[in-house]
């Protein structure tokens, strides 16, 4: 029996047997290279670390259920140069997801706030935010539907307990029955809790209508522009590139 035969009962009790998919090749470059012993296990053990945060940042995105895999990279900014840049990079950094605030972008159809908005999640995603995309007709689905199961706590918690929640497509359509209760609620629990990036065609001035309510819409507001940045869109369709002509 070889030492590496006897290693692999060892590694997989310490839940280390992913070193074995780098042992041999770094045991060549240990010899190879003269590495001193700390060197050897410090690249080893870092092969291990690299390994488990791929896999990590593999199934955040996968539980983020985005619709399409969109990157700050990928957007471009030329095509419509009034998009406030260097306010969009900031955001990039995730420090409104550390700090628990707001980003609401808002404008017409098809100036890339969808795309912006699975961005800013990819890179929360990279830092290592939980996070959970939805639009908002799913997302008042999918609570409207838990109340006939009375599962209503436990599907509540799928956009309270992540890092950051990520809700498209607020507005599109008129709040009908619970739905802006249901708001409501999701606001209150993530304020200063967790973050939040909302999309909408409406400006923030319009959302006050789709609670129905004064005093429910006044309380929600409230909370959701207490900390909040509110980044404005304009300019041509991406979807319909020959307005830009």
């Amino acid at each position: 029996m070889t030492i590496q035969d006897e290693l692999i009962p060892v590694l997989k009790k310490l839940r280390l047997s992913g070193l074995l998919l780098t042992l041999e090749i770094r045991g060549r470059e240990a010899v190879d290279d003269e590495l001193a012993h700390p060197e050897f296990l410090y690249r080893l053990l870092n092969d291990e670390v690299e390994r488990r945060d791929s896999k990590q940042l593999t199934l955040r995105l996968k539980r983020a259920k985005f619709d399409a895999q969109k990157t700050i990279g990928d957007f471009d900014f030329r095509f419509n140069p009034s998009v406030p840049k260097a306010l969009v990079i900031d955001l990039a950094t995730c420090t409104f997801v550390a700090k628990r605030e707001v980003v609401c972008l808002v404008g017409p159809s098809g100036v890339g706030k969808s795309h912006l908005a699975q961005a800013l999640g990819h890179r929360a995603c990279m830092a290592g935010h939980t996070v959970t995309y939805t639009s908002a007709h799913n997302m008042f689905r999918h609570l409207r539907s838990s109340r006939a199961d009375r599962s209503f706590d436990r599907s509540m918690l799928r956009y309270t307990k992540p890092d950051l929640l990520i809700i498209d497509d607020l507005g599109l359509q008129p709040l009908k029955q619970d739905e802006p209760q249901d708001l409501y609620e999701v606001i209150r629990h993530r304020y200063e809790r967790g973050a939040m990036v909302i999309t909408s065609n409406r400006s923030t001035e319009e959302w006050y209508p789709l609670f129905g309510d004064p005093l429910l819409a006044s309380a929600a507001m409230d909370r959701l522009l207490h900390h909040c940045h509110v980044v404005e869109l304009n300019g041509d369709s991406y979807r319909n590139p020959k307005n830009k002509r």
